[in-house]
């Protein structure tokens, strides 16, 4: 078992996995981690990841561009998507997810807006089949989509799919795709940019802690997210200052953070307020 601990920047209070997934049930837990390329979900959330896998859940990651415009050089133009989806088996392979569990939506890079939804146009069809059905097939039991905020289109997007999506599979529609399952809870992490500051705010937190969930693991961890970016022999270039950023990840004892935010997607609008106030005025 690897180290890793879970701060809920909330309540100042330590724990494992749980914390970041309340209720978390060990030997009935699976995750599906929204990718909008494919180096995200393990540059952004390798962590988590791992964490889930050894703690017995099953993940499942959801890519959804093809890195047709992640070249570097014009000779690499015409194989870059077959190059890089030879990287990612490799990667996520090597960090523990099978090919099976690699779900590819093949949308070009800088237009995966225009495949959000079912119905995109007559006769083509947009995410939401697939990603519902897959949801359901797999029973996955939690989601976490990529930063929304001040994002690349492709972020923004695969983020609004995660969101819409984690409340619909378990929704009482379309059964003849797979038969609904609940997911418990979703998370957002961040791959290149800020998490919103909304949640603080309200919260009344510092703004500079938007995040609300902090998970520390040990170097042997980072080190095995690191070893799998190099693997992406393609992105070097591309993705070089992130992994530089990932210095400001370490910690004075050696350890490495990783940032989340929980969020309900699907959040139930409380009268309570409302009628408090109207109780004073009447």
């Amino acid at each position: 078992m690897r180290d890793y601990s879970v701060l809920d920047v909330r309540t100042e209070t330590f724990g494992g996995i749980e914390v970041l997934f309340p209720g978390w049930k060990p030997g009935d837990e699976r995750l599906c981690v929204y990718s909008p390329h494919d180096d995200d979900a393990i540059l952004g959330a390798g962590y988590v990841m791992r964490a889930a896998m050894d703690a017995g859940a099953k993940v499942t990651v959801v890519i959804v561009c093809n890195g047709d415009c992640g070249y570097s050089t014009v000779a690499e133009k015409d194989t870059i998507v077959e190059r890089r989806h030879r990287e990612t088996v490799n990667v996520y392979g090597a960090f523990g997810i099978p090919e099976e569990d690699i779900i590819f939506l093949n949308y070009p890079d800088f237009s995966a807006l225009s495949y959000m939804g079912r119905n995109i146009a007559p006769g083509r069809e947009g995410h939401f089949r697939t990603t519902i059905t897959e949801l359901r097939r797999r029973r996955i039991t939690r989601i976490l989509a990529p930063n929304h905020y001040h994002e690349h289109v492709d972020h923004i997007a695969a983020s609004m799919m995660a969101a819409y999506d984690a409340p619909q599979a378990g929704d009482a529609h379309s059964v003849d795709w797979a038969d609904p399952y609940p997911v418990r809870s979703t998370a957002e992490y961040s791959v290149w940019a800020e998490l919103d500051p909304e949640d603080a705010l309200v919260a009344g937190r510092d703004p500079r802690l938007r995040a609300d969930t902090v998970m520390i693991a040990s170097d042997e961890v980072e080190q095995k997210v690191f070893e799998g970016l190099r693997e992406y022999e393609s992105q070097q270039a591309i993705i070089a200052d992130l992994v530089e950023q990932r210095k400001a990840r370490k910690l004075p004892d050696g350890r490495y953070i990783e940032v989340y935010r929980r969020f309900d997607p699907r959040p139930k609008l409380d009268f309570e307020p409302y009628k408090q106030l109207l109780g004073k005025l009447m």
